[in-house]
């Protein structure tokens, strides 16, 4: 099973914090429809005949195109592969694009995920961030995909937001579980390099929240998940049983990938590869037939240091028997004595056969992930 991820890259307006590639929408799209449908016949062996059971629509914004756009699009994929019948399709929408009509036509076109960019229902945090839609409109975006009949739906949240008090942080939280959504993206604000965030925090016109509150609000995500009855099944994911998102499950447990769009990325297991980063230069270069991305082969560190960094962040944790079996000896021993302290220190527990990280050790999983990368060859 494998999946395939297009990058809509088009945006109404640009998000202070977004690090993903956009760029302001235009009214005609058909010149990256026209090489997006290139790309992805160029590309129909990468998958080498394996079976795609889930395809992800994200941006930008993949909302900003029409029904008819979007059919296009999944047509011509379906075409080219084998696609299963209940293949997870998943569309990232933003509240104020969310209309009857446009979920119906989802529908019709076998999309049957919705994951909606809600990131806070406090109008104040909606302006900071430049989100294009306000509180009400959240609220009525959320209630008329649930009423259209769509099940799996998941909302995103971020924390961490200046100015935003733990009792504001648990309200959010509080409101969002009395919908009955069956999904929650959480993510903690960061500030990147050349987002607007990332260039106030440089000048000092904004600051990121205390260290202690930060812990805080993590510890109320995964207080108020659980007792809404989510699993944490990866540090920012919290999903009901039988909701986690399959497509970015098969991300962490290294399942095959292609990826289309300008700044995509694929994976097939031995090697990566990434798309241009550029929507003009993208476009030519499909249309001419040059080179699109760029390759990178994986050497057994590197595959080790990956699977290590994707699946220490998920409740499976690191599987020491399929480490033992893709690293050999080497491998397992490494990861093994490297534990011991973290498991000394509660960081880390063993679970069965899998290392996995306590709640306490999710704080800084970051800073455990990056103890265990293996250095490369010098």
């Amino acid at each position: 099973m494998a999946g395939i991820y297009i990058h809509i890259p088009f945006c109404k307006k640009p998000c202070f914090y977004c690090d993903f590639y956009h760029v302001i929408s235009v009214n005609d799209n058909s010149a990256f429809i026209d090489a997006l449908l290139k790309e992805v016949t160029l590309r129909k062996d990468y998958l080498e005949d394996e079976t795609v059971s889930t395809i992800y629509l994200g941006g930008g914004t993949p909302s900003v195109f029409s029904i008819k756009d979007l059919g296009t699009i999944l047509n011509h994929i379906n075409k080219l592969f084998r696609v299963t019948e209940d293949c997870e399709i998943t569309i990232e929408l933003n509240p104020d694009d969310v209309q009857p009509a446009y979920l119906e036509g989802l529908k019709n076109h076998n999309i049957n995920r919705i994951s909606l960019g809600i990131q806070s229902w406090r109008d104040s945090d909606l302006k900071m961030l430049n989100r294009r839609h306000d509180s009400v409109q959240a609220v009525v975006a959320l209630k008329e995909t649930l009423n259209a009949g769509f099940e799996n739906v998941t909302i995103d949240l971020i924390y961490g937001i200046p100015g935003m008090s733990l009792k504001e942080w648990e309200s959010n939280l509080d409101f969002s579980f009395s919908f009955g959504i069956k999904h929650l993206s959480a993510y903690h604000l960061t500030f990147e390099p050349g987002t607007v965030f990332g260039k106030m925090l440089k000048k000092g016109t904004i600051s990121e929240i205390d260290e202690n509150d930060s812990a805080a609000q993590f510890n109320i995500l995964i207080e108020k998940a659980e007792s809404a009855g989510f699993v944490q099944y990866e540090i920012s994911n919290f999903g009901k049983p039988g909701y986690f998102s399959i497509h970015n499950s098969n991300y962490w447990k290294q399942v095959s990938y292609l990826g289309l769009g300008p700044s995509a990325h694929s994976f097939n297991g031995y090697s990566r590869q990434w798309n241009i980063r550029d929507l003009k230069d993208y476009i030519k270069s499909v249309n001419a037939g040059k080179s699109f991305f760029e390759r990178e082969e994986l050497d057994i560190k590197t595959r080790f240091n990956e699977y290590i960094m994707t699946s220490l962040r998920t409740m499976w944790g690191i599987d020491l028997e399929y480490v033992e079996g893709m690293f050999e000896k080497e491998g397992y021993d490494y990861v093994v004595n490297l534990a011991g302290k973290f498991r000394n220190y509660g960081l880390m527990k063993l679970e069965k056969k899998s290392l996995v990280l306590t709640n306490q050790g999710k704080l800084i999983s970051d800073n455990i992930i990056s103890e265990f990368m293996m250095p490369g060859n010098e």
